[in-house]
């Protein structure tokens, strides 16, 4: 139960903090519209941050089915589980999605652009190309898990609660590299939850939910997460401490 709660309320958390950043940026009369992607990405950084570092201590915040599967993929996370994390973390990203909705109710009506809308909810390439979006995904995701096991890496004597700041700045890093192709959902149910909402809110002028790209955010972090995870494993098993 505390497995689930804890990814319930971080993934929640993640979407609030995440996609209300977006919003910031995109949406119309907004005092913060049009600051850039820099503020984007320090904003998903700082979600991811948050999160964990409100939930870490419930069921470790993975906030990311890529994560939960590739760590359970690498011995690190118990296989049982998994259905558990990844349902409360699709149903968090729902929670989310809503809370993003309901605080920017007097916002959708004054922003004519339907891409913008959906940003504020779910991924989209810059340019739409099936292998190309894939292979972004695939990468970003697959170096998520190699920076998270070595940022957490016990060689790396982190002190106590640097763990999760690191992360985010690991989120920011991301973002700013490699972010600017498909908008680096690197976790399924980050997009597809609020692409879920997306569709059934009632949004003035917003337009299709984009479900013909949809299962690229979802299957390319999930493969990406495994062979992110199995390669720094496999790294790692080489090297000789002293």
């Amino acid at each position: 139960m505390n497995g689930f709660i804890g990814e319930l309320v971080g993934t929640a958390i993640l979407i609030l903090l995440g996609n209300g950043v977006v919003g910031t940026v995109v949406l119309n009369k907004s005092k913060g519209q049009n600051s850039g992607w820099i503020v984007i990405t320090w904003g998903w950084g700082l979600a991811v941050a948050m999160a964990v570092y409100i939930t870490g201590w419930m069921s470790g915040a993975h906030i990311n089915p890529a994560v939960t599967i590739g760590l359970a993929a690498v011995g690190k996370f118990p296989v049982e589980q998994v259905p558990v994390y990844i349902l409360a973390q699709l149903l968090g990203a729902m929670i989310g999605a809503t809370l993003v909705w309901i605080f920017y109710r007097g916002h959708w009506e004054e922003t004519d652009d339907p891409a913008g809308k959906q940003a504020c909810f779910c991924t989209a390439p810059a340019v739409p190309n099936v292998l190309n979006n894939f292979l972004c995904e695939f990468i970003g995701t697959a170096m998520l898990l190699i920076g998270i096991l070595g940022i957490l890496h016990e060689q790396n004597h982190l002190g106590a609660g640097i763990g999760p700041f690191l992360i985010g700045l690991l989120i920011f890093s991301l973002g700013l590299s490699l972010g600017g192709t498909t908008g680096y959902a690197i976790n399924p149910a980050r997009d597809l939850g609020p692409r879920i909402m997306h569709a059934i809110l009632p949004i003035a002028g917003k337009g299709g939910s984009g479900w013909g790209y949809a299962w690229i955010p979802i299957v390319a972090p999930i493969a990406g997460g495994i062979t992110g995870a199995a390669l720094y494993v496999a790294i790692t098993g080489m090297i000789v401490m002293p």
